[in-house]
C-alpha cells in the first residue's frame, strides 16, 4: 500500500502561529478585565456596608429590673386549722355554721357531758375507799410499830404493816389520778376555737355521734382570715432579679383595678417545672386589702427588684443563634468580630449585658449575618 506524505508549507505554519497568539492576548485581556470587575465590586460592596453600619457604644446606668409573674393567692402555713373531738359521744350542741366568725377560746360545739360526769363521780367514789383503806392501815401500822419496839411481835409482823400501809398510800394517788383525768376529760366536753377566723367547712352535725378511739374526728374546719399570703411563679431567667424584701404590687382577676401591695418574705430554693418550665416559688406578703382576698385567686405581680448598674446596649444589636446570644464587636483595624454574650433584662429598648462585653468596645446595631 502507498504511503502519502502531507508536508505544511511556510505560510500555514505562520497562520497557526499568529492565531495562537491572539488567543492569549485574548485570555489575557480578559482576566484582566474579570480582575478589575472583581476589585471595584467588592470595593462598592464594602462602600455600601460602610455606609450602612453604624457602631453604638455601650451605656453604664442605674436601672430597676421589674420581674412580672403570676401567682395565686395561697393560706399560710398553720393557717387552716381542723378542730375535732377529744371524746367519743354524741354532739349535744353545735354553735356555728359555713361562714361564722369565731374568736379564739368561743365554744364551737359540745359533748354530752353525762358519761364524763359519771366516771367522774365513780372515780371520787373509788378515791374516797381508798382514803378509808390508807386511815386503817396508818393506824394499824402506828400499833404494830409500839408493839415491835415493846419485843412484843415479831419484826415480820411489823414489816408486814409497813407494807400494808404503803400499798394503801398508793392506791390513794391513784384514785386521785383517775379524778384528775375524768377531770381533763370534762374540759373537752367543750369544743373551743383554737383561733380566730372565719368556719370554712362543718363535717359533724348536732345529735351526730363521734367515736374518738383512734382518730380525732373532725368537726370543724377554721381560717384565718387575715393569714393569706401570695405565691408567685418567677421564671428562671428572672429568678436572679428577685431578693428578700423587695416590694411588690399585684392585682386579681377578681379586683383588677385595686393594686394591693406586699413584700417578698421567701424564695423557693429547689425549682418547679411544669411542661418542661422552669419556675421558682416566690412567697410575698400582703400589707393591706386581705379582706378582699380570698384563697386560690389569681395575681398579677410586679416585683420591683432592687436598683442596679447594668451595662446596657439596644436591644437590636443583639441576634440569637442556637439558643445563645451574640453581638458583632468592632475589632482591631476595623474589623468585626462575632461575640457570644449573657444578658439579663431589659429596660425599655435596651438590654442589659452581663458577660461578654465591656465599656469601650464597640458595637454593630444594624447590619451582621447570622452564620
Amino acid at each position: 500500500m502507498a504511503t502519502m506524505t502531507v508536508t505544511s508549507t511556510p505560510d500555514r505554519v505562520g497562520r497557526l502561529r499568529k492565531w495562537r497568539v491572539a488567543w492569549l492576548l485574548f485570555l489575557s485581556a480578559a482576566l484582566v478585565a474579570a480582575g478589575a470587575w472583581w476589585s471595584i465590586h467588592e470595593k462598592t460592596v464594602t462602600d455600601t456596608r460602610s455606609t450602612h453600619v453604624h457602631w453604638v457604644a455601650p451605656s453604664i446606668r442605674n436601672i430597676t429590673a421589674n420581674v412580672n409573674a403570676t401567682g395565686i393567692v395561697k393560706l399560710k402555713i398553720g393557717a387552716e386549722v381542723r378542730v375535732g373531738a377529744q371524746l367519743s359521744g354524741i354532739v349535744r350542741r353545735l354553735n356555728v355554721t359555713v361562714g361564722s366568725h369565731v374568736n379564739q377560746g368561743d365554744v364551737i360545739a359540745e359533748i354530752d357531758s353525762r358519761p364524763v360526769t359519771a366516771k367522774i363521780d365513780q372515780a371520787r367514789m373509788q378515791l374516797s375507799q381508798a382514803e378509808v383503806s390508807q386511815v386503817k392501815a396508818r393506824t394499824d401500822f402506828a400499833r404494830s410499830q409500839k408493839l415491835f419496839e415493846a419485843g412484843i411481835i415479831p419484826a415480820q409482823q411489823f414489816e408486814d404493816s409497813r407494807a400494808a400501809l404503803n400499798a394503801a398510800n398508793a392506791s390513794v394517788a391513784a384514785a386521785q389520778s383517775v379524778v384528775s383525768t375524768a377531770q381533763v376529760d370534762l374540759a373537752y366536753v367543750a369544743i373551743r376555737a383554737p383561733i380566730s377566723g372565719t368556719i370554712a367547712s362543718i363535717a359533724t352535725q348536732q345529735g351526730e355521734t363521734v367515736a374518738a378511739s383512734f382518730a380525732t374526728p373532725t368537726f370543724v374546719t377554721i381560717i384565718q382570715e387575715s393569714a393569706l399570703e401570695v405565691i408567685a411563679m418567677v421564671d428562671e431567667a428572672d429568678i436572679g432579679n428577685v431578693r428578700r424584701g423587695e416590694r411588690v404590687e399585684f392585682t386579681t382577676e377578681t379586683n383588677p383595678d385595686h393594686e394591693f401591695r406586699g413584700t417578698v418574705t421567701r424564695i423557693a430554693p429547689v425549682a418547679t417545672i411544669i411542661s418542661g418550665v422552669v419556675n421558682y416559688k416566690v412567697a410575698i406578703s400582703i400589707e393591706r386589702g386581705v379582706a378582699l382576698l380570698r384563697p386560690d385567686m389569681t395575681a398579677n405581680i410586679n416585683i420591683r427588684a432592687s436598683e442596679h448598674k447594668a451595662l446596657l446596649i439596644p436591644s437590636k444589636c443583639i441576634h440569637r443563634q442556637g439558643g445563645q446570644s451574640f453581638l458583632y464587636v468592632q475589632g482591631p483595624g476595623g474589623s468585626i468580630a462575632k461575640r457570644i454574650v449573657s444578658i439579663a433584662g431589659r429596660d425599655a429598648d435596651e438590654t442589659e449585658i452581663t458577660r461578654g462585653l465591656s465599656m469601650g468596645e464597640k458595637v454593630e446595631s444594624k447590619t451582621g449575618e447570622s452564620n
